[in-house]
């Protein structure tokens, strides 16, 4: 069982996409337009759990070799971040200088997100992938792909 996953392919619609990739895009949107600010919904205090979809990768391998038991085993990153700390990271690695504003008349959503991923440690797994290296290859990707594939849609 993952936490919250993201990486390239990921669903970066405004409408359908989970927090992550919303802020790829988000910010992404907000420093292309020089805008000012961005508003991010609720207080920022809510604490999430995310891994890349390739120590996931990493770890469904790891689990054929070293795993036979009948229960599910969770696999997460073992840390949290806030969502204001994980709008800071996306701001910084896309590159918005702007400021981020948190509308606290918009709901948090779960106060806290981790799971237990002790079983998966026992057997000697971790994640390679920093959040931040993670979200830094991932809005690569977004750049490479989505931004790119948008803009050849739109040309005549």
């Amino acid at each position: 069982m993952p936490c919250n996953l993201y990486g390239p392919g990921d669903n970066f619609d405004p409408m359908t996409s989970h927090v992550l990739p919303a802020f790829i895009r988000k910010f992404h949107e907000a420093k292309a337009n020089a805008s000012r600010e961005v508003v991010v919904w609720g207080t920022g205090a809510p604490l999430r759990e995310f891994l890349h979809v390739d120590d996931l990768a990493r770890a469904a391998v790891f689990c054929l070799d070293n795993y036979d038991d009948y229960e599910h085993i969770n696999c997460g990153a073992a840390s949290e971040v806030s969502i204001k700390r994980l709008a800071e990271i996306v701001a910084g690695v896309v590159g918005f200088t702007g400021k981020i504003v948190f509308d606290p008349t918009k709901p948090d959503g779960t106060p806290r997100k981790l799971m237990d991923s002790s079983r998966i440690a026992a057997l000697g797994w971790a994640p390679e992938i920093s959040l931040e290296d993670g979200i830094a290859a991932t809005y690569r990707w977004y750049l490479e792909n989505a931004v790119e594939s948008e803009a050849r849609r739109v040309s005549p």
